[in-house]
């Protein structure tokens, strides 16, 4: 069954010391349904996405009826969500199956994460459950295994500054990349900068300013081969979609809605660490475009999974728009820029527009949406149909444990 969407809502990504994950919530549901032109009773199932807010504050539980609990629903289903940073795009992969199989005309996605805490330690130690914590001293050895071929530089390894431990993560996988293929750090930093660049246009961004290649590498560094500029920062935010089938469509003002053309989530963790030909993100993608019928030569603009600079270089390649090790020669011709070839994370992507983890899938989806409806402004991909977004969240064996592929397609 053929499926839409309808709304989309999301606040502004950055510090927001006031805001609780319910305010946040309930600001882009309301924008959603607005955007939607429909009314809460409207729905018929709610997906709430959140990853850390038991880690954070407490409340294992019943997250996604407390955050609701202000909006006059009826008593449909509200069902939690968590799937590392796949939590949102995890809920709009369920809700769209909602509305597939009929058992609701319309449902509601949304995510809502608060990260940044007083104390900063409690914020960082969050991100351990996102990776298998009884093995987590095998899992640190195989990622130092895995850039044992690109040891980080002594006076680089003495001014690293704290961070996450998914930072790691990516150093290893980048370090590997380098050894392999002979990506640099300026590559990898010029990805930071045209992200940072497109992040300008964009007012609910985090950071909205502009970086130069150098800039980003005479920054502060974090995890060798990144500075500060090049990793997703600690955000607060919400994002939400509204989806629904043809029979919700008939409710709504079906010139603005956006067709979803595939859907796919897959899990990770069973490749070898030098089997980069079978990636998950590569799996999951091919299985997307079959669905879709569609390939990488179709697709107008992409929302990335960018935690670091390198995550986009790595899925540039994983996703089909260059060979495998061609994401830094990519990045360097400028087809990933505004008005480029393909542009990519036209948002400014996590470095930029902020990774609030239980919320990033659906910030990514309303970037698409907006784009697809040709009202990004300034940002926005010139003749933009066909848009694919990735989402991977979560560590298993060398590769992302979940990982959401989304191709949406504008009305026509």
């Amino acid at each position: 069954m053929e499926s839409w969407i309808a709304g989309v809502g999301m606040t502004p990504f950055g510090r927001h010391p006031d805001l609780s994950v319910r305010d946040m919530a309930e600001q882009a549901v309301r924008d959603a349904l607005a955007d939607a032109g429909l009314e809460a009773g409207d729905l018929g199932a709610v997906f709430f996405g959140n990853a850390v807010q038991g880690a954070i504050e407490g409340q294992y539980g019943v997250r996604g009826q407390i955050a609701m609990r202000d909006l006059p629903l009826g008593p449909i289903p509200i069902i939690n969500v968590e799937n590392a940073c796949a939590s949102a795009t995890t809920a709009l992969h369920l809700a769209l199956a909602h509305v597939q199989t009929g058992q609701a005309d319309i449902a509601l996605a949304v995510g809502s994460e608060k990260m940044v805490h007083p104390d900063s330690a409690v914020s960082m130690t969050a991100f351990e459950g996102s990776w298998e914590r009884g093995e987590r001293d095998h899992v640190i050895d195989r990622l130092g295994d895995l850039g044992r071929n690109t040891p980080t530089p002594p006076e680089a390894a003495a001014r690293e500054t704290p961070h996450s431990v998914f930072m790691d993560v990516y150093s290893a996988f980048a370090k590997w990349h380098m050894a392999e293929y002979g990506t640099t750090e300026r590559q990898i930093a010029a990805i930071a900068s045209k992200n940072h660049g497109h992040s300008v246009h964009n007012h609910r961004a985090q950071f909205q300013r502009a970086f130069s290649t150098d800039d980003i590498l005479a920054a502060r560094l974090i995890a060798w081969p990144f500075t500060l500029p090049m990793c997703s920062a600690i955000s607060d935010g919400a994002a939400a979609a509204i989806v629904c089938n043809k029979a919700g469509l008939a409710r709504i003002n079906a010139a603005r809605a956006v067709r979803v053309r595939a859907a796919v989530m897959m899990h990770g963790g069973r490749r070898a660490p030098d089997d980069y030909a079978n990636h998950i993100s590569r799996k999951a993608s091919a299985r997307a475009y079959e669905v879709a019928g569609l390939g990488p030569q179709d697709i107008d603009v992409v929302e990335c999974h960018d935690a670091t600079a390198f995550g986009e270089l790595q899925q540039s390649e994983l996703l089909g728009f260059t060979e495998l090790g061609g994401g830094g020669a990519l990045a360097d011709s400028g087809a990933t820029t505004l008005g480029g070839r393909i542009p990519f994370n036209p948002s400014g992507g996590l470095e930029s527009r902020g990774h609030p983890i239980g919320a990033t899938g659906l910030a990514q989806t309303f970037e698409l949406v907006t784009q697809l409806r040709g009202e990004a402004g300034p940002r926005q991909v010139d003749g933009a149909r066909i848009a694919l977004a990735e989402n991977g969240g979560g560590l298993m064996g060398v590769e992302e444990a979940a990982i959401g592929i989304t191709i949406l397609e504008a009305a026509s």
